[in-house]
């Protein structure tokens, strides 16, 4: 289990543009990733502002909801806590087979706290499959630069941009806009959970 606070810069991005932000700072990793997303039919944890989350990889899984953070320490960039719990892919395959969620470990703690009548209807309502990113880029910020595909067919380019010190966000967010003549104005770009909805197959 891991816990942690995420304070990013989410801007949308076109392909020219997400390529060459690609070619010019050092890679850290590269790799893909689906992502299975979870709610109620009455979408009950999108009113709380959580987002739930079953993420694969080549060689390992986890399962993750993101909650607001209590204690905002900025109020310009995106700010949750994120609540991870580590599966193994064969766990992972065996809950998505079912549409179903580990409820053992600190997800589903805070699942059957945050939602003691209706932890039992939450099951899995879309996807999206994101090829991923990770660059050094500048102020010591993470860049993280993703390809994603949506189950209708549309696809979009997004960076976000990480850093513990929403200054360092801002003087990098800075630099990259000009550098890259891109608009950072709106550096809270919807999550994709929400491009996920979307962009979701129709009933």
């Amino acid at each position: 289990m891991s816990k942690n606070r995420e304070i990013e810069a989410k801007v949308s991005l076109d392909k020219q543009t997400y390529e060459a932000i690609k070619a010019a700072y050092p890679v850290k990793e590269d790799f893909r990733q689906t992502n299975t997303y979870y709610d109620t039919d009455k979408q009950l944890l999108k009113a709380h502002r959580n987002a739930l989350r079953i993420r694969t990889f080549a060689d390992h899984a986890e399962e993750t909801i993101k909650v607001p953070s209590q204690k905002q320490v900025q109020d310009k960039y995106h700010e949750v806590i994120e609540i991870n719990d580590e599966l193994s892919l064969t766990q992972a395959r065996e809950l998505l087979q079912n549409a179903a969620l580990k409820l053992d470990g600190s997800v589903g703690d805070y699942l059957k706290k945050t939602y003691p009548d209706d932890w039992d209807k939450i099951a899995a309502f879309t996807w999206s499959k994101t090829h991923r990113t990770l660059l050094n880029g500048p102020e010591d910020c993470e860049l993280t630069l993703d390809h994603t595909r949506y189950p209708d067919g549309y696809s979009d380019y997004e960076l976000e941009v990480e850093n513990p010190d929403p200054a360092a966000i801002k003087r990098a967010l800075a630099i990259l806009s000009e550098k890259f003549a891109f608009s950072a104005k709106n550096a809270n770009n919807l999550s994709k959970i929400a491009r996920a909805s979307q962009h979701a197959l129709k009933k």
